[in-house]
C-alpha cells in the first residue's frame, strides 16, 4: 500500500526474529531473547511492518485472546525514519484492524513509553490512572 511520493510501504504481518530484535533495539527498546521472540511472534493477532527500499524500518503488533482483551505492543520505528508519519500509519492500521475484527466491548490496552502517549491519544487511548495503574514483572 504505497502512495506516489511516499517511499514507505506498510504490510500486514510480523518480521522475522532477527529483524524484530533489530527494530526494538534500534528504536531504543529493550531486547528480547531470540527463543522468546520465536515462540511469541506466531501468536500475534495482527501485525504491521513498515518498509523502505526493501528494508524493514518499523513495526507494531496486536496480541491478546482474540475476544475480550487485546494489547498493542512493539510499536517502533528506527530513529532515522522517525518524524515521517510512520508511527501514525502503523497505529492507524492496528486500530482499524481492531475496529474491524475485535468484538464490541473488547478491552484494548498499551503501555506508552515517554512522549508516545501523544501519538496514542490520537487513536482514542486515555490514561488509566488514577483508577488503575499499569504494572509489570519480568520472569
Amino acid at each position: 500500500m504505497n502512495t506516489i511520493g511516499n517511499p514507505y510501504e506498510l504490510c500486514s504481518g510480523v518480521p522475522d526474529v532477527d529483524t524484530f530484535r533489530r527494530l526494538r533495539t534500534g528504536a531504543g527498546m529493550s531486547d528480547r531473547p531470540a527463543a522468546a521472540v520465536a515462540a511469541g511472534l506466531p501468536n500475534t493477532w495482527y501485525g504491521v511492518t513498515a518498509h523502505h527500499e526493501g528494508r524493514t524500518v518499523g513495526m507494531g503488533r496486536v496480541v491478546g485472546d482474540g475476544g475480550s482483551v487485546f494489547q498493542i505492543v512493539d510499536v517502533c520505528v528506527l530513529p532515522e525514519h522517525q518524524g515521517r508519519g510512520l508511527g501514525r500509519r502503523i497505529m492507524a492500521r492496528l486500530t482499524a484492524e481492531l475496529e474491524s475484527r475485535a468484538p464490541a466491548g473488547a478491552y484494548v490496552s498499551l503501555i506508552a513509553d515517554g512522549p508516545a502517549h501523544h501519538l496514542y491519544a490520537q487513536y482514542g487511548f486515555t490514561p488509566t490512572a488514577p483508577r488503575s495503574v499499569g504494572m509489570h514483572r519480568l520472569v
